[in-house]
């Protein structure tokens, strides 16, 4: 069957029962009665017919189904499977949302919780978290170098808070270090920055030789 043109697709009307707009090579458009449209892509593979979901029509306009409709055909003539290759992607995916700096993040407070930590402690290691989710959060945590690092806590050192910058690298520190048990990242770059911050400044007190004379 020759290819059809949009106007065809767009101007498709529901009907009572759902029905079939073929477009050639396997692809047709699902038109149903309360006037969701969808692309889909009938395909043999091993002997066995089967259909791969394509988008929503218009959302998903012609072109572009027959852009998927054809990465599917050459997927089919290297000899894998369009609808595992999908499944496939879907849980790399997933995995990648699993593995960003705010995951690990965020799964780390979760054990802190757990670890009944004060609520003022907790509040004190998600404020210094938050700094890195910040910067990076949405970054694979494996990808995220001592540079990048650096550089997000050279922002706080311009800001006059030493001590802040290195309170931030050592929680840092301590996500890279989860995410290494975890299996998510193989070491932690926040090492290599040991010497590289300014070193924050100590104020000495005087020694009480008279605790006698403190007002308590």
């Amino acid at each position: 069957m020759p290819a059809r043109n949009d106007v065809t697709f767009r101007s498709a009307k529901p009907r009572e029962k759902p029905f079939k707009l073929s477009d050639g090579g396997g692809l047709f458009l699902l038109v149903q009665p309360n006037a969701t449209n969808l692309w889909r892509l009938a395909y043999r593979y091993d002997g066995k017919q089967k259909l791969l979901a394509l988008g929503h029509y218009p959302v998903t306009s012609l072109t572009d189904a027959r852009i998927k409709r054809d990465a599917a055909k050459k997927l089919l003539s290297d000899g894998i499977d369009p609808s595992i290759e999908r499944k496939s992607e879907r849980r790399t995916a997933q995995m990648s949302r699993r593995n960003t700096f705010k995951a690990v993040a965020d799964e780390l407070m979760v054990k802190f919780v757990a670890e009944k930590d004060a609520p003022a402690t907790l509040k004190k290691k998600q404020w210094l978290l938050d700094f890195g989710i910040a910067e990076f959060g949405n970054r694979p945590i494996a990808e995220i170098k001592a540079p990048e690092i650096l550089d997000a806590l050279r922002k706080i050192e311009k800001r006059g808070r030493h001590e802040t910058a290195t309170r931030v690298r050592s929680t840092v520190g301590a996500v890279f270090r989860y995410a290494i048990a975890t299996g998510r990242a193989e070491r932690d770059p926040s090492a290599d920055l040991r010497g590289a911050l300014i070193t924050p400044t100590v104020t000495h007190r005087a020694t009480i030789v008279d605790p006698g004379a403190l007002d308590i």
